[in-house]
């Protein structure tokens, strides 16, 4: 069901390949979307944790790779053929520091 609503969001071209740092729709997308697992303040549900507390010392690389890939063996899917390279290192950057609100 995720993935039906997040290619819903996606396929209509609404995110740029490069996005902007304030880009609401990818914060609502990780907020709504990603908070289905992991809480939806991130502070963990189904999915571990993604505050700022529970990434420290992660390579911001790494977790771009799990956006993108997924866990396999886990419920976290790979988004790789709804977000871009891009957008996953933009919301992996943005967890390390502390997620915006919508």
């Amino acid at each position: 069901m995720i993935a039906f609503i997040a290619h819903g969001f996606f396929a209509a071209g609404s995110v740029a390949a490069e996005p902007d740092i304030a880009d609401p729709r990818l914060v609502r997308l990780v907020r709504q979307d990603c908070g289905s697992c992991h809480g939806m303040t991130l502070q963990g549900g189904l999915g571990t944790p993604l505050t700022r507390e529970a990434l420290s010392g992660k390579p911001a690389d790494s977790l771009a790779a799990t956006i993108l890939y997924g866990r396999p063996g886990t419920a976290m899917p790979a988004w790789k053929t709804l977000l871009t390279e891009a957008q996953a290192q933009w919301i992996a950057n943005r967890l390390l520091d502390g997620f915006p609100e919508e």
